[in-house]
C-alpha cells in the first residue's frame, strides 16, 4: 500500500483540515457561535486557516507535555490549565521514573504554562466555553496525552460539543481520543508512524513571535 503523502507545513495541514471541517461553517452567527482553541504552539498555525475558513473566533488551550527525564521527547504525561494533570499508565515507575522526578517535571511544566499565559494573551480574558461547540486543534498527536489532558480541562467548562481536529495522528492515540471527544476528524492515520513531524515537509519548530503574529492577526478581525 502506497504511503500517504505528508503535509507541505502546519498551514497546509490546516487547511486541509478546514475542508474536512466544512459542517462547521457558517455557524459564527449561531449563539452561542463556534470556539476554534488552539494547543501553542504548533497548534496555532494549523487552527489559523481553520478558524478563518469557518469564520469563527480562534483561542488558546494551554496545555504542556510532560517529558520524561531521560527522554524529554517521550510523554509520560500532560498537565493543563486549572491544575489538570493527566499520567500515563505506570507513571510513576514508567522506565525508572520517580515521584520526585515527576514532581519536578510539573512544576518546571507548570512556570512554563504560566509564562505562555502572560506571553501570549496578555489582559485577554480567556474564552467562554460553557455551551459552545469547542474545536481543540493540534498539530498531530502521538501518545495523545497532551490532547487528553486539553480534552479534561475542556469538559470542565462544559461545553455543548467537543471536537477534536488533527492532522495526524498514531492510530492507538486515535482510538483513545475518540472515547473522549463528541467528533474526532483527523485526515492521516498511517499504519507505520514513528513521530508527527514525520508527516511535513517542513516541521521547524514554531516560536513565540508566530503564535503572537496570528492571534493578532485573528483578535483584530
Amino acid at each position: 500500500m502506497q504511503e500517504p503523502e505528508p503535509f507541505i507545513d502546519r498551514i497546509d495541514a490546516g487547511r486541509h483540515l478546514a475542508g474536512a471541517l466544512r459542517h462547521y461553517a457558517g455557524r459564527a452567527e449561531v449563539d452561542p457561535p463556534v470556539l476554534v482553541l488552539a494547543l501553542p504552539r504548533g497548534g496555532v498555525p494549523v487552527a489559523f486557516p481553520i478558524a478563518q475558513a469557518l469564520r469563527a473566533e480562534l483561542d488558546l488551550m494551554l496545555v504542556r507535555k510532560l517529558g520524561l527525564p531521560s527522554q524529554p521527547e517521550f510523554a509520560m504525561g500532560a498537565i493543563g490549565s486549572g491544575g489538570v494533570c493527566v499520567l500515563q499508565p505506570g507513571v510513576p515507575g514508567l522506565m525508572g521514573v520517580t515521584q520526585a522526578e515527576v514532581d519536578a517535571v510539573v512544576a518546571a511544566e507548570q512556570a512554563e504554562l504560566a509564562r505562555r499565559e502572560r506571553r501570549y494573551r496578555g489582559e485577554r480574558p480567556p474564552a467562554r466555553l460553557e455551551g459552545r461547540c469547542v474545536i481543540l486543534v493540534d498539530d498531530g498527536v502521538a501518545t495523545g496525552s497532551t490532547m487528553l489532558a486539553a480534552v479534561e480541562v475542556a469538559r470542565r467548562q462544559h461545553p455543548s460539543r467537543l471536537v477534536l481536529a488533527v492532522p495526524v495522528a498514531a492510530q492507538d492515540a486515535l482510538q483513545v481520543l475518540r472515547g473522549v471527544a463528541d467528533e474526532v476528524v483527523c485526515p492521516l492515520a498511517p499504519m507505520r508512524f514513528r513521530a508527527v513531524g514525520q508527516w511535513y515537509r517542513r516541521f521547524e519548530q514554531t516560536d513565540d513571535e508566530e503564535v503572537q503574529s496570528l492571534l493578532a492577526q485573528a483578535w483584530a478581525r
